[in-house]
């Protein structure tokens, strides 16, 4: 009875102790799982296009947030105004995290970083500036009726994103109409962000348990244990991502001018003419995605049009130096825009206008060479031939040069066996005269 008793008592333990170890194993199945992508570079029509796709990617998949990591110094507002869109019609939470250290969200990236659902900040980042730009730089204190739209609009734009997410409107608005600009931490005073974190792991954990409002939902967050999953850039993005640089753009439509150029100075060689049309294509793409001043690209077609007629007109250089000007200012004006990364840069500009200046030149050198050149075939090479007189010449005559037997004729009697020179070529009969020795 007593055994009876102790073996009920030691299997109850063994049950309890059981059931005990099982309540303390975490239950996995609720864990979170978010994806992080990363954009350090302009915010374009190709940069728009994958935050925005990512964001419907995640939503397709379920997950339960999206991290943008961000750093941008600006950009094209119709690819700003796409990707605020997308994120305030997002079915899952968005967080935008300006970092690593070091990085920034201007201009375009404001508007960004204030409609996401939380707003996260590395230490040592910065955020604003977020004024419209306009042609060369052109701000739009100047007054005119045009610019007052734009910044009016931008500042109801910027507004309206900060108050739908209750953060600091009124700092908002002067980050267009002044150009304010703030470091992190006053970024978390004034309200513009939620969290300062110094890397992904501490705003997982800063942000576990907030409550986020979606357009068609309410959800907690319970992202202190979350998987992360980074999303690479695939090849596509890459590569568009690449075309879309000013210098890559500069470059493929020079290499463009010099493929067609080829082409039309040597007809049938078919590769020049392929490869130059391959190349100004990848420029047209490119220049969608960048403010493009038309005046920039027409300077450098009239540059190329002086280079050219340098070969064909005797300016003694003074085309070319028109050219090189030309050039120089079109390349500088080429991008419309006043941020450093989105111009072309001059480490690219000068290389490419000295090449263009030394191929034209060398071009017409050569071109000058060849036209002074004396003829090696046809008619024209027998002229200054000397020859011997086979035959006394008059009226006619034959004369003997190279080996070869020719008709000739002279206004002067000239002996057989004399040395002759020919002086002209009429058909297939030689004009010819005593050649007097020295």
């Amino acid at each position: 009875m007593v055994f009876r008793r102790f073996s009920f008592y030691l299997i109850g333990n063994i049950l309890l102790s059981f059931s005990v170890s099982l309540g303390s194993i975490p239950d996995t199945s609720s864990r979170s799982l978010f994806y992080i992508i990363s954009i350090e570079a302009v915010i374009n029509p190709v940069s728009a296009e994958y935050i925005i796709k990512s964001i419907e990617e995640a939503e397709l998949d379920n997950i339960d947030g999206l991290i943008i990591e961000l750093d941008t110094p600006g950009g094209l507002m119709e690819s700003m105004r796409a990707i605020v869109k997308a994120e305030l019609e997002a079915d899952i939470p968005i967080i935008v995290y300006v970092g690593p250290s070091g990085s920034r969200a201007g201009s375009a990236g404001v508007f960004i970083t204030l409609a996401a659902h939380i707003a996260v900040m590395d230490n040592g980042t910065n955020i604003g500036a977020a004024h419209p730009v306009g042609i060369g730089g052109s701000s739009p204190d100047s007054g005119s009726a045009m610019w007052d739209k734009i910044t009016n609009d931008a500042v109801a734009q910027i507004r309206s994103i900060a108050e739908k997410r209750n953060r600091n409107a009124d700092w908002a608005e002067k980050s267009v109409s002044e150009s304010a600009s703030i470091t992190e931490i006053e970024a978390l005073e004034l309200n513009v962000i939620d969290y300062i974190s110094p890397n992904i792991e501490s705003l997982l954990e800063a942000i576990d348990g907030d409550t986020v409002m979606l357009e068609s939902r309410q959800v907690v967050l319970n992202t202190k244990a979350a998987e992360i999953v980074r999303k690479e850039v695939g090849f596509r993005y890459k590569f568009l991502l690449k075309l879309s640089d000013p210098n890559i753009a500069y470059l493929f439509m020079m290499l463009g001018f010099y493929g067609i150029f080829f082409e039309f100075s040597n007809p049938g060689s078919l590769v020049p003419g392929i490869l130059g049309g391959i190349f100004i294509i990848l420029a047209l793409f490119s220049f969608q995605t960048l403010p493009i001043n038309w005046a920039g690209v027409a300077l450098i077609l009239f540059a190329i049009i002086l280079f050219i007629l340098e070969i064909k007109v005797i300016s003694y250089g003074g085309l070319t130096l028109g050219g090189i000007v030309s050039m120089v200012l079109g390349s500088i004006m080429l991008i419309d825009s006043p941020v450093p990364v989105m111009k072309v840069s001059l480490t690219m500009i000068i290389p490419v206008v000295l090449f263009t200046a030394a191929f034209f030149l060398l071009t017409m050198y050569l071109y000058y060479k060849a036209q002074k050149k004396k003829p090696a075939i046809g008619k024209e090479a027998q002229i200054g031939e000397i020859g011997i007189a086979r035959t006394d010449v008059s009226k006619t005559g034959k004369i003997n040069i190279h080996g070869e037997i020719w008709n000739a004729y002279s206004d002067e009697p000239i002996s057989s066996g004399e040395s002759v020179e020919v002086i002209s070529v009429n058909g297939l009969k030689l004009k010819i005269k005593k050649k007097i020795n020295n």
